[in-house]
């Protein structure tokens, strides 16, 4: 899934943030950016002017400006034809930088608009960069319930009617975090993060079987809804008559790919009488470990044939 956004959101969205004001261009604030991925080689969302490898939004503060104006009127001209190429969708002039009045006409025939901010031209390419990357972004909805647990970004998924929102409704009472029910959005915003969301209509509810849709910040409080969280684990809830003898004392390690990064994850068996809460928290907590290099099912493995091994000596 992919969407799209224009100058003139970011004008709505960061033009107090940034203090920025038109100086030409105004008819022209809906020129789209084009789609960013972070797996091809598409122009660079927002940078310092490039003339090599053009950003769409080109940002000129006194060392650029003052560069510009020490060319010649040749040279000068073409680089100005860079700054305006097809790539360009916006230019912002930042350290209270005043344009020259050249760029008027170069504005108009190409249509893009010019921005001004008193700003230093790294805090304008911060927020732009981050309010960029988000809009831009590749998206993906994935049906399940997405949770902080023990600070970890972890989405609960599996079958319809296994349990989820039961386990989330539960993993809540016990002080963990609602992001999204149903439908958390996932959007990949740097090359190995997947921040995942809730969409503003599900947002504070949680759906559970017999109960109806809950109010969870209404009933448990503020805390316990988070906003947003990266996506770390995948929490599968599976059917106990698919989990093999083998794998019990598996150490494969599942992964789910999510807009190209691969995801670990976890399979639960649901089965009557288990306490999914815990063996959730469990899941997480012993996840920790393995990144830290603590895995107990090697461990356990490497007795074991140690054991055998001095028994055989």
């Amino acid at each position: 899934m992919q969407t799209q956004t224009t100058p003139q959101a970011i004008l709505d969205s960061l033009g107090n943030q940034l203090k920025l004001s038109i100086w030409c261009g105004d008819e022209y604030l809906n020129q789209p950016f084009s789609h960013h991925s972070f797996s091809d080689d598409a122009a660079t969302l927002v940078g310092y002017f490039n003339v090599i490898h053009a950003n769409q939004a080109q940002i000129i503060g006194k060392v650029e400006l003052s560069y510009l104006q020490s060319l010649g009127l040749t040279e000068r001209d073409k680089v100005l034809e860079k700054l305006f190429g097809e790539d360009s969708v916006a230019i912002i002039f930042s350290d209270s930088s005043i344009p020259p009045d050249e760029l008027k006409a170069l504005a108009d025939k190409n249509k893009v608009p010019i921005f001004c901010s008193p700003l230093s031209s790294t805090e304008v390419i911060t927020h732009l960069r981050y309010f960029l990357s988000q809009q831009l972004a590749d998206k993906v909805i994935i049906h399940g319930v997405f949770m902080e647990l023990l600070s970890l970004g972890v989405l609960l998924t599996g079958e319809s009617g296994l349990g989820k929102s039961e386990l989330a409704l539960e993993l809540v009472s016990r002080g963990h975090m609602l992001v999204a029910d149903d439908a958390p959005e996932f959007m990949r915003i740097a090359p190995n993060i997947i921040l995942g969301s809730c969409p503003e209509m599900l947002r504070d509810f949680l759906e559970v079987r017999g109960l109806g849709v809950l109010n969870i910040r209404e009933m448990y409080g503020d805390s316990s809804i988070k906003l947003s969280k990266y996506l770390r684990l995948i929490i599968h809830l599976t059917s106990m008559n698919n989990i093999t003898p083998e794998e019990r004392l598996s150490t494969q390690v599942r992964t789910k790919n999510v807009l190209g990064l691969d995801i670990p994850v976890i399979h639960l068996p649901v089965a009557a009488g288990r306490n999914l809460s815990v063996l959730a928290e469990a899941a997480v907590r012993n996840h920790l470990l393995s990144i830290k290099g603590i895995n107990a099912a090697d461990t356990f493995i490497e007795r074991q044939q140690q054991s055998i091994e001095e028994d055989s000596a």
